[in-house]
C-alpha cells in the first residue's frame, strides 16, 4: 500500500480517490472547494489538505484530475502547487485531459526536481470512475509507469504505457476523435430509424450483435431515441477535448474533417442550451432541426 494524495475531487476524481482509500492506500485529498474535500474525508476516512503542496508533502505518489491546461499548471506548478511539496524520488500522475504540450512542460519541471511524471488521461466517464473500470492511457518513462500502474489499478480495468511524456494525452485525443464520429453516426442512424417507422429498441437489439456494435450503441441509443440527455459526459467537456484535438492536428498536419464538423455540431447544441447535456444529444439537432 502507498501513501498517496489526490488533488481534484470532481465527478471523476472523487470516486477515483475513493477507490484508492477503499483498497487500503493512505490518502490525503485536496479540492478547491474545501467542503467537498471534507465530505470525501467523511465518506472514506482519509485526510484533507488546504493546498496542493500540503497534500503532496510526505507522499510517495500524487494524483491530480483537474479541468484544463491552466488548472494543471496552477495545481502542479503554482506557488503552493504539488511540485513544491514533493521530494526527489516521488511521483506525480496527471489524470486531467489536457494538451500534450502541458504534459511535457510538467514533465520537464518534475525532472528538474528529481520527481517522476506520468500523463495519464482516462476514458470510461463517470460510470467508469464510480465502478473502478477506467481505461488509462499513459505517457512517461517506463520505470515511473511501473511504479504508478499498481496504484492506478485501484480504479482501472486497463492501464497501458503508450510512449514518452505526452503520449497519454495524444492517445486520449485519438479516443475522442473516434467517439465523436461514432456518436454522430449513431445519432443519424437512430433518427433515420425513427423517420422510417422502425422500432428502435428492436432494431438496436438486432444490429448491436453485428458489425455496427459499439459502446455508444449499447449505452446511448435508447436514451437518444427518448431524447434523454440530462446525464453522462457533458457537451462542454467534449468541446474542450475536441479543441485540444484540433489544436494538435493543426500542429502535426493530421486531417480531421469529421472531428471538426462534429465540434461545430456540439457548438450548435450548446447554443440551444445543451452545455451540460450528454454528448449523445447530437441527435437533438436532427430531431429538432
Amino acid at each position: 500500500m502507498a501513501s498517496v494524495a489526490f488533488c481534484g475531487l470532481g465527478v471523476m476524481g472523487y470516486p477515483m480517490a475513493g477507490h484508492l482509500a477503499s483498497k487500503g492506500h493512505d490518502v490525503v485529498v485536496y479540492n478547491r472547494s474545501a467542503d467537498k474535500a471534507a465530505a470525501w474525508a467523511a465518506e472514506y476516512g482519509g485526510r484533507t489538505a488546504a493546498t496542493p503542496r500540503a497534500a503532496a508533502e510526505g507522499r510517495e505518489v500524487v494524483f491530480m484530475c483537474v479541468g484544463n491546461d491552466d488548472d494543471v499548471r496552477e495545481v502542479a506548478l503554482g506557488g503552493t502547487g504539488i511540485l513544491s511539496g514533493l521530494s526527489a524520488g516521488t511521483l506525480l500522475v496527471d489524470h486531467t485531459t489536457a494538451s500534450a504540450d502541458v504534459a511535457r512542460e510538467v514533465d520537464r519541471a518534475c525532472r528538474a526536481h528529481g520527481v517522476g511524471f506520468i500523463d495519464a488521461p482516462v476514458s470510461g466517464g463517470q460510470a467508469g470512475a464510480v465502478n473502478g473500470a477506467l481505461t488509462v492511457m499513459c505517457g512517461g518513462a517506463g520505470a515511473d509507469f511501473d511504479r504508478a500502474k499498481p496504484v492506478i489499478m485501484a480504479y482501472a480495468r486497463a492501464c497501458e504505457l503508450l510512449g514518452p511524456s505526452g503520449a497519454g494525452q495524444l492517445a486520449k485525443m485519438v479516443n475522442q476523435i473516434c467517439i465523436a464520429g461514432v456518436v454522430q453516426g449513431l445519432a443519424e442512424g437512430v433518427n433515420f430509424a425513427q423517420k422510417a417507422g422502425l422500432d428502435v429498441e428492436q432494431l438496436i437489439a438486432v444490429i448491436s450483435k453485428g458489425a455496427a456494435q459499439s459502446w455508444q450503441m449499447e449505452n446511448r441509443a435508447h436514451t437518444m431515441a427518448r431524447g434523454e440527455f440530462e446525464f453522462g459526459f457533458a457537451v462542454e467537456w467534449m468541446r474542450k477535448d475536441l479543441g485540444i484535438v484540433l489544436d494538435e492536428a493543426n500542429r502535426n498536419g493530421a486531417r480531421v474533417p469529421l472531428t471538426a464538423l462534429v465540434d461545430q455540431f456540439y457548438a450548435q447544441v450548446m447554443a440551444r442550451g445543451g452545455r451540460r447535456w450528454d454528448t449523445s444529444s447530437l441527435i437533438d439537432l436532427l430531431q429538432r432541426p
